[in-house]
């Protein structure tokens, strides 16, 4: 159980499989913990790899930016502090049009020759510091959702992708992240979740930072921020866990 004051403890967290089942929005009595309970005794923020539209989506809408220390959609490459966007980097500019363009159509052509049990649309996503790649594509219904993790699960359609697109752009600086059921992040080197930490490094003195996440493993997207340094993270498989583990550090019934 921490002894820290709230300006001094900085509780970090994923979003899908953390504070909310996958793709599914947060539940009422989650938040009210979580707003009531453990934000008087810490700092708190949410590092996701989804844009912010999404956040808004599985956390109830545009109260978190006032509800929430700090917000850090795309692992963090868009940076909000107490409800003001301060920071934002750019993919585009830093690859340039003709790489970006040279990934897209090859990543085009391999999806196309791309047996699956169903396809849908939507299947890359741009957003400011990444792209996300979608075998099935994002329209897909929660239950098609469901079967192709399934599915995923025993062909390993994505990580094979990922090989494929390391050999093919090796002279390019870019790192794959396997997050969620149906999708993959691309973006370059460092600019995983453990860019939120520049911000927050620069700019406070926390004496801890926790974290929280599910997908802890080489190639997940919590991975690099779980194995880093200067967090004290914890695996999470669900909100329960989540809530478990707060009850303990914050020493709450």
């Amino acid at each position: 159980m921490t002894t820290l004051k709230r300006e001094e403890i900085l509780l970090l967290f994923d979003v899908d499989g953390t504070l909310t089942v996958p793709r599914s929005t947060v539940t009422p009595d989650f938040e009210e913990f979580m707003y009531k309970e453990v934000k008087p005794r810490a700092t708190i923020g949410i590092v996701g790899g989804s844009d912010l539209e999404k956040m808004f989506e599985q956390l109830n809408g545009h109260k978190i930016l006032e509800n929430f220390d700090f917000v850090f959609p795309e692992n963090g490459l868009v940076q909000i502090d107490k409800g003001q966007e301060v920071g934002k980097q750019n993919i585009i500019k830093h690859l340039g049009e003709e790489t970006i363009q040279r990934f897209i159509n090859f990543v085009l052509r391999y999806l196309s020759e791309l047996i699956l049990p169903f396809k849908r649309g939507t299947f890359l996503e741009f957003r400011n510091g990444m792209m996300n790649i979608c075998p099935i594509g994002r329209q897909c219904s929660r239950e098609e959702r469901n079967i192709f993790a399934e599915y995923d699960k025993e062909h390993q359609v994505r990580s094979k992708m990922i090989e494929v697109l390391k050999k093919e752009f090796g002279d390019v600086d870019l790192t794959y992240s396997i997050g969620g059921q149906i999708s993959f992040d691309v973006f370059p080197k460092g600019w995983d979740k453990t860019y939120s930490l520049r911000y927050i490094e620069a700019n406070y003195k926390f004496k801890e930072i926790h974290f929280f996440g599910d997908k802890t493993e080489p190639g997940g997207n919590d991975y690099e921020i779980f194995i880093d340094p200067r967090t004290i993270s914890h695996k999470v498989a669900s909100p329960n866990d989540t809530k478990r583990i707060l009850k303990e550090i914050l020493g709450l019934n």
